[in-house]
Order: structure tokens, then C-alpha cells, then sequence
């Protein structure tokens, strides 16, 4: 028993690598969509983000822009993951970013510090460069899916926990939340404690919700291994005592990574965009 127990998490690691992919296993090999650009160097290593505009941008825009994190368990992933939803937006008016960052070695237990860090420079990056991208700094999401929705919700509500070459000044957070069934709660009991475990505090954002959070909307689906609908009900109650607007969808019977493929992936899509509609930022489609 002692031997299976121990086993967990790796196992819960496999798991949610698998999920990210499925339905869509020649997809996730693809290069991200846009323009590569380096954002950040660590030692030799540079990071990328890539950068897709809408085919009519002009470099006086002021678009509102939404950066995207992808899933993988802080230990795997691909940048490329959000090409669709990059797409989509894009053609609806918006600048879309995909970023890469470091990741976690899966038997380390260490926090994902690093991966926050960089998801925290990302961020700087574009606001400081938003002039050149033709994006409103007043106007940028940051969207993600489970371990990178974790990623996109501790830019919005953690303080602190910045990579100290970072320019302090530029503010890291956003001014929307786009969370694909995301680990956001990394308390006892939940996906990531045992990375964190007694500092849960300082790495969950459930536990960092206060006044000022960005409006959210987050998907998840009723049979997702990972997340529970009463963590997501958890996060949204706590976002309304704070004063922020949350938006929670279920989709019935479906698992973690369910928004990958079609059908779910247009449904979701169509939340999300009139979710931007409603904040303002994009025009309504016809007929809606």
C-alpha cells in the first residue's frame, strides 16, 4: 500500500501529460502559430513567445491581446497547445500570445516556482512592448489550461514570487482570466500540494483571492480526475466575496483537457468569446 501511495503523484502527472493531448495527438507536435521572440534569457537558455496578429492590424492599434500558458503538469507541454484558440481570437481582432517556459524535472518535488517566474516575465514582457505590438496595456488576458491556468491565475492574484531581473515596475497582471480546467487550488487535498505542501499558501491562487481580481471564466468538465466542481464552485464563491466577476462552466461527463478537440473546443470557444464581448473588448458576432 505504502508503495502505491507514493506512486500518486507521478501517476497524477501521467495523467494530466495524457489529457493535455487527447483527440488531438498530431496537432500537439506543430510549431506555435505567429512570430517567435525571445522574451527572456536564463543562463543560455532563451525563451520564446509567439506572437499572432489579426491580419489587418496597423502598428497604431490599440488591441486588447490575451497571452497564453499551456498545460502539462509544470513538467511537459507545448507552447503550440492554444493554436486554435490563438487563431480564433486573432481573427475576431485580437493580438494572441503563446509562451514557453521553463519546466519542472517530474521527480524533483520542487515547486513551480520557475514556471511562474517566467509566466510573471511573459507577461512584463508584452505590456512593456505593447506599443510595438499595438495592444491597449490596459486590455491583456492571460489564459491557460490546467498547470498553465494555474500559471495564468498566479499572474492575476500572487504577489510576489518574481524572477528578480524582472523590471519590478511593469505590473505583471492582467485584466481577464481565461482558466481551461485549471489547478488553481493547490491546498491539502488538491492538484500540486505535493510540490508545495505546508507553503500551499504562497503558490495556490484560490488561496490569493482579494479585491482588485480580473474578471475570470473558467471551464471544467464534471469528470475531470484532477479538478472537482466544488473546488471550481470553491474559487468562484471566493471571487464574488471579493467583489470579481467569475464565470464557472461545466460540461457535462466530460474529463481533463476536454476543450482540446471538437466539439468542445467550439463550444468553449463561443463562452469564451462572448465572454470578451461582454468585457468590451471584442465586437459581437453577427446575430448575437
Amino acid at each position: 500500500m505504502k508503495f502505491v501511495t507514493a506512486f500518486l503523484p507521478i501517476l497524477g502527472v501521467l495523467f494530466m501529460l495524457l489529457s493535455q493531448t487527447q483527440a488531438a495527438p498530431a496537432k500537439a507536435t506543430l510549431m506555435p502559430v505567429g512570430v517567435p521572440q525571445v522574451y527572456k534569457k536564463v543562463g543560455e537558455q532563451e525563451l520564446r513567445l509567439w506572437i499572432l496578429k489579426p491580419q489587418d492590424s496597423q502598428a497604431t492599434d490599440r488591441r486588447a491581446a490575451i497571452v497564453f500558458f499551456h498545460g502539462g503538469g509544470w513538467v511537459g507541454g507545448t507552447p503550440s497547445q492554444f493554436n486554435a484558440q490563438s487563431q480564433h481570437f486573432a481573427e475576431r481582432g485580437l493580438v494572441c500570445i503563446q509562451v514557453q517556459y521553463r519546466l519542472l524535472k517530474a521527480k524533483d518535488g520542487e515547486p513551480p516556482l520557475i514556471c511562474i517566474q517566467d509566466a510573471k516575465s511573459a507577461m512584463r514582457w508584452v505590456r512593456s512592448h505593447a506599443a510595438e505590438l499595438g495592444v491597449d496595456p490596459q486590455r491583456i488576458a492571460a489564459g491557460g489550461g490546467s498547470a498553465g491556468g494555474h500559471l495564468a491565475a498566479c499572474t492575476a492574484l500572487i504577489a510576489g514570487l518574481d524572477d528578480a531581473k524582472d523590471d519590478l515596475t511593469i505590473s505583471p497582471k492582467p485584466q481577464a482570466l481565461m482558466l481551461f480546467n485549471p489547478v488553481f487550488d493547490n491546498g491539502p487535498g488538491e492538484y500540486g500540494y505535493e510540490r508545495v505542501k505546508e507553503r500551499y499558501k504562497e503558490y495556490s491562487p484560490a488561496h490569493n483571492i482579494a479585491p482588485g481580481a480580473p474578471p475570470a471564466i473558467v471551464f471544467l468538465g464534471t469528470r475531470d480526475q484532477l479538478i472537482s466542481v466544488a473546488t471550481v464552485e470553491k474559487f468562484q464563491r471566493a471571487m464574488t466575496v471579493a467583489g470579481a466577476r467569475c464565470e464557472a462552466k461545466f460540461f457535462e461527463g466530460k474529463g481533463h483537457g476536454f476543450f482540446n478537440a471538437p466539439p468542445d473546443r467550439t463550444e468553449t470557444l463561443q463562452a469564451a468569446d462572448e465572454f470578451l464581448v461582454s468585457l468590451g473588448w471584442l465586437a459581437a458576432l453577427d446575430g448575437n
